[in-house]
């Protein structure tokens, strides 16, 4: 009987490592990287009793977890974030320094994705369409198509248009958005010709019509929510009209905001994940020899952020009901390509941080620089000094551009002009400092907020001085605005899947690390760009 059932459990066990052994190919035959926008690496810890076993749960204990992963910018805006993950490069070298930046030439704000030669698809708003090309680098999913003649396919799904476009890479075969107008999944001609026909499949569901005929209220009871402010706070702004509490009548909020309301609930989330759902299928991602990879971003998130704040009933049923939108999505990838096949990078494009008006209600530092009083006091100011020339172009609270075709036509030196208004801006309130683009350009930082700096600056389209705020503090006239200190650069970044070892890991990662990772693992050359080393304590 012993023998029986020692060679018994040697069977199973020599079976169970072959069978294993077997199923883990030499490469990853689908990466699936999953952005949680404005997610902080606390709210692991803080909900963690809230998650399901089969969520963010099942990703850190089978995983490896990198708990010391941040951006290294000063500027940590969305858009930045993308393309630093899939670059392996600061925005000093992929150029995307911001949503939007300024072009003295044509006085004009450029939006990081616009493209005057392309159109929008799949909406009757014949606008200006989308792509890549102000993205200066090559992308990993770049470089993965371009080493098998694009074979593999690459598709990037976000409610945002940004977000997907710019992680999607220059030669993706897809990228899609959601349509705030009419609730579809659109796209740019950039891609193809005409939506493909699974998408239109899918957009005639109609699901955002389904969701928003729902109420939102809480997925657990309300006392299970304990590490919250309460519901009726006075530091939420809410959805127009002043609804900040639960339960959420979303047929009436929707003769509001429209299907945009979609995205400030967690039912955007759920949509983003059930169209990610189709595109697998419908693409067939992860069935043949080529790698494929696909981008999912969740931007609810950082949506609800803003309404109601990173310490709400409201995002943290956001995170509970996301945990249950991974389950579903991690149990569909195991049936459909295996998990052994799979390579699953989650992570955040930044992290978010406490309302000014919280912490100046409760005695910690911070406040609302006021960039729109500076601005017009530091025209004044210039003028005082050089007579009726207004050399101040344009202030976005975080870059100041000058005039220099004014200043070289008044023979003035630059540099004199940059110092000038640059320690003028010091004694504003919340500014802790302000550096020239001659001092980026021409000096080596090494360490802290001037070395953050200079990898947001880039010459083409920085401003002409780069203002640091201090901790706690955001420009009144900017609601997206991300500073170089931990609460925004600080993010959780967790790979699972297939010859991923579990773990944890407390040394520094960059996020410029990710991209030559992954390339890594496909045996590809690195983006064209990249500055970050490769995370090789990460495989068996």
């Amino acid at each position: 009987m012993r023998k029986t059932l020692f060679f018994s459990l040697l069977f199973s066990i020599i079976f169970s490592t072959s069978y294993s052994q077997k199923n883990k190919p030499e490469k990853p035959k689908l990466i699936i990287s999953i952005f949680v926008e404005g997610m902080r690496y606390d709210y692991l810890y803080k909900y963690w009793d809230k998650f399901s076993e089969g969520g963010f749960k099942k990703m850190i204990n089978e995983g490896m977890f990198f708990k010391n992963a941040e951006y290294e910018y000063l500027y940590t805006k969305s858009s930045s974030g993308y393309a630093t993950f899939v670059t392996g490069a600061n925005p000093s070298q992929h150029g995307i320094i911001n949503t939007y930046w300024y072009k003295n030439l044509s006085n004009e704000r450029i939006f990081c994705i616009q493209d005057k030669n392309s159109k929008l698809l799949g909406t009757k708003y014949k606008e200006e369409g989308y792509s890549p090309a102000k993205l200066l680098s090559s992308t990993f999913s770049d470089e993965l198509r371009l080493s098998n003649f694009k074979q593999s396919k690459v598709i990037s799904i976000s409610a945002k248009s940004y977000a997907s476009v710019l992680s999607g890479g220059h030669l993706a075969n897809a990228a899609y958005w959601f349509d705030k107008q009419t609730g579809k999944w659109i796209s740019s001609n950039y891609y193809f010709s005409q939506l493909p026909k699974w998408v239109d499949r899918f957009n005639d569901k109609k699901f955002p019509d389904i969701y928003l005929n729902k109420e939102w209220n809480t997925f657990l009871s309300h006392e299970k929510y304990d590490k919250c402010l309460a519901d009726n706070n006075s530091f939420e702004i809410g959805f127009i009209g002043g609804h900040n509490t639960f339960p959420y009548n979303l047929s009436s909020l929707k003769n509001y905001g429209g299907y945009n309301i979609l995205n400030s609930t967690p039912f955007g989330n759920t949509y983003t994940k059930d169209f990610a759902v189709s595109a697998i299928v419908n693409e067939n991602l992860g069935k043949d020899e080529y790698c494929d990879y696909l981008n999912v971003s969740f931007t609810a998130s950082s949506n609800i952020t803003k309404k109601f704040g990173i310490r709400s009933v409201e995002i943290a049923d956001t995170y509970v009901r996301l945990d249950r939108d991974l389950q579903h999505l991690l149990n569909f990838i195991e049936d459909f390509v295996g998990i052994e096949n799979t390579v699953i990078v989650l992570t955040a494009d930044r992290g978010s941080s406490d309302s000014p008006r919280l912490l100046k209600q409760i005695n910690m530092p911070g406040g609302y620089f006021k960039d729109k009083n500076a601005e017009i006091l530091l025209k004044s100011f210039v003028k005082a000094i050089y007579g009726k020339n207004n050399f101040i172009e344009y202030f976005d609270g975080s870059n100041i551009y000058l005039n220099r075709n004014r200043i070289e036509d008044a023979k003035y030196s630059l540099y004199e002009i940059q110092q000038k208004v640059a320690s003028f801006l010091v004694d504003f309130t919340g500014v802790a400092n302000s550096v020239t683009s001659v001092d980026l350009e021409s000096r080596n930082y090494t360490s802290g907020m001037l070395l953050r700096a200079q990898n947001s600056y880039h010459k083409k389209r920085s401003g002409d001085i780069s203002v640091i705020l201090e901790a706690g503090y955001v420009p009144g006239s900017d609601d997206e605005f991300g500073s170089g200190y931990r609460n925004y650069t600080n993010v959780p970044l967790i790979f699972y899947g297939w010859k991923i070892k579990s773990g944890e890991s407390y040394n520094p990662v960059s996020m410029t690390d990710v991209a030559p990772t992954l390339a890594r693992f496909l045996q590809i050359a690195y983006p064209n760009a990249s500055t970050g080393k490769v995370l090789d304590e990460i495989l068996k």
